[in-house]
Formats: C-alpha cells, sequence, structure tokens
C-alpha cells in the first residue's frame, strides 16, 4: 500500500535521509518473511484462523495509532459500503488465499507469485483506467513478466512436480490487489478521510469479515502451539499494521515512486528466508523467473518524462487519489 503526501510539502533531508532508509529496509524484511511467517502459522492453525489472528492484531496496531493521532473512523454509510469490498478484495480474500496456498506450496513460490502483483495491475489497468495508456516499453514488461511466471513454474517440463491448486490460489491472491486497486481508486478517490482512518476502518472490517467466515470453515483450536501463535502475531502486529505505518512514512517522505521499489525486494527476503530457515528447496528456475518477473514489472511500472514545462491536467486529479488512498505497485503480502 501506498500513499502520497500533500501538495506542496516537502521531506527535508539530512537527519531524516537515514531514517527513511532504515524504515524502507525493515519494510522489504518485514514483508518479505511475512511467507515464513504465514507457513509456520499454518502448522499450527487453519488457513482462516492465521488470516483472522494476522488482521485482528495489524487492526489493534492501527487502532493505537489513531488514538494517539486522534483520529476518528469514516463517515457516511457508502464510504463503509465501498470500504467493505475493499477490505474483501485488499486484504480477506488475498491473506485467505495466500494462507490456503502454502498448505500445498512452499514460502518462496508463494513470495514469488505475490510480485506478479505489478504484472495483474498493469493488465487490468489497461482496460479499467483511461489515464493508463499502453506503451511498448510497458507492454513488453508484461511479456517478459509473464514469461518470467512460465519460468518459475517450469512450464517446458509440463509444470512437473507443481501443486496446480496451491500455486493458482497464490496467483489468484496477487491478481485481487490490483483488482481492488482499481475499485478503490473508482470510488474512493478525493475522500477527506486520512490515510490512516481509511486504513485503520479497512483493517476493521476485514477483520469483521473474517470473524463471521472462520467458524463456518474452521472449529475452534484445541491447543495453542507457541512457535505458530508467535508468527502468527508478528505476521499481523508487524507484518501487517506496523507495516502500513512504515510504508506511509516512507512514502510521505520520498514519494510513492521509491516507496514502491520496496516491492522488488520482498521475492528475494521471502526466497532467502524459506531456503534458509525452513529448508525449501530451490532449483534454478525458481530465482532465474523471479529476476524476471521483476524486470518485467519494474518495466510495466515505468513512465515516459514528463515534458518540462508543468504537470498534466490530471496531476490534481492523482493527487486527490494519492492523499485519499493507498496504491502500491506490488502489493501487501
Amino acid at each position: 500500500m501506498v500513499v502520497g503526501v500533500a501538495p506542496g510539502r516537502t521531506p527535508s533531508r539530512g537527519r531524516l535521509a537515514l531514517d527513511w532508509r532504515v524504515r524502507f529496509a525493515a519494510l522489504a524484511v518485514i514483508w518479505g518473511f511475512s511467507f515464513l511467517l504465514i507457513k509456520v502459522g499454518t502448522h499450527g492453525f487453519a488457513p482462516f484462523q492465521v488470516t483472522f489472528g494476522r488482521l485482528l492484531f495489524g487492526t489493534a496496531v492501527l487502532a493505537v495509532a489513531m488514538a494517539v493521532k486522534r483520529e476518528r473512523l469514516p463517515r457516511g454509510r457508502r464510504t463503509w459500503a465501498h470500504l467493505t469490498v475493499a477490505a474483501f478484495l485488499l486484504n480477506a480474500l488475498p491473506f485467505s488465499l495466500f494462507a490456503y496456498a502454502e498448505l500445498t506450496i512452499p514460502s518462496t513460490l508463494a513470495g514469488i507469485c505475490n510480485a506478479t502483483s505489478p504484472l495483474w495491475g498493469m493488465a487490468l489497468s489497461l482496460v479499467a483506467l483511461s489515464e493508463d495508456r499502453p506503451t511498448r516499453r510497458r507492454v513488453a514488461g508484461l511479456g517478459i513478466g509473464f514469461l518470467g511466471v512460465l519460468t518459475v513454474l517450469g512450464a517446458w517440463q509440463g509444470f512437473s512436480g507443481l501443486d496446480f491448486t496451491g500455486t493458482a490460489m497464490a496467483l489468484l491472491a496477487s491478481l485481487s490487489y490490483p483488482v481492488g486497486w482499481i475499485y478503490v481508486r473508482r470510488t474512493l478517490a478525493g475522500s477527506s478521510s486520512s490515510h490512516l482512518s481509511l486504513t485503520g476502518a479497512q483493517l476493521l472490517v476485514a477483520t469483521v469479515q473474517l470473524a463471521l467466515i472462520t467458524p463456518l470453515f474452521t472449529t475452534l483450536p484445541t491447543s495453542f502451539p507457541l512457535l505458530p501463535l508467535f508468527c502468527v502475531f508478528v505476521l499481523g502486529a508487524l507484518g501487517t499494521g506496523l507495516a502500513i505505518l512504515l510504508q506511509y512514512g516512507v512514502v510521505a517522505e520520498v514519494g510513492p515512486t521509491t516507496g514502491t521499489m520496496v516491492t522488488y525486494f520482498i521475492p528475494v527476503i521471502a526466497t532467502a528466508a524459506g531456503v534458509t530457515l525452513l529448508g525449501e528447496e530451490l532449483t534454478w528456475n525458481t530465482p532465474i523467473g523471479a529476476l524476471i518477473i521483476l524486470a518485467g514489472a519494474a518495466l510495466t511500472q515505468s513512465r515516459a518524462r514528463r515534458p518540462a514545462d508543468g504537470p498534466p491536467k490530471s496531476a490534481a486529479r492523482r493527487w486527490r487519489f494519492a492523499a485519499g488512498r493507498p496504491r502500491s505497485a506490488g502489493g501487501q503480502p
């Protein structure tokens, strides 16, 4: 998730320069380790329970932040109706799909599938958003990115040894993020509520959604193993709650272009964590395919240079959206 800063507000340099780099690195590590935390969490709890715990602890962190800053929840039925859809598409659905996917696929593969989100976003935005015009570079990036997906999945081997259901769930989770972003962009752009207020409300609604769904598909745990419980807590408090606050600060200081670059570090860290700490196997095509995906994703996010005589007419509209709702190139894992 990414937000913008108010027009005319320029972050100071010098003393704050180190701060945003440290937080940027922390954000990459936290989100990179999220897939390992999901994997370990599912060793002790059902996927829906992992997701519910994640959302509950994440919402608690944002509730504390809102209390400290004296922020109020958004008002208006229409806003809450749109937030309900956004909570499902950006939180409840993808978080649950990743948790279910990691029952049968390695955390490394789940992290790499997450990196396809910018590719899905590029493909969807060409159809759904009139201001996102295709360029040769971005279309080429789209093709390169999906070539990387086929490389990771080992298409030339007939997808041998691949769990189709788990992989499809992880890819669907990655697709859910840009669908949610486009929905938010069309419905909540220019909202008078703050980023923190909207995001806190969104996580609250997602938590309620999982609170209703989880009892229908799971039974109460008979035990609470310490390590999986700890991983669910860290996944929610750090990987969801704190990570959102960190990214908001980073983007506010250095802008969304630099802030979204965290996307390209997530699969690298997820792969390193899965291989070194969980002992997951890594074949040559996985890192090579991941690099191809990241290269394609980077091309899809590239923009033509603006003329020196000023911003385009739609700049004000984008600023209103950036200030009102988060947007990301890669997706929160």
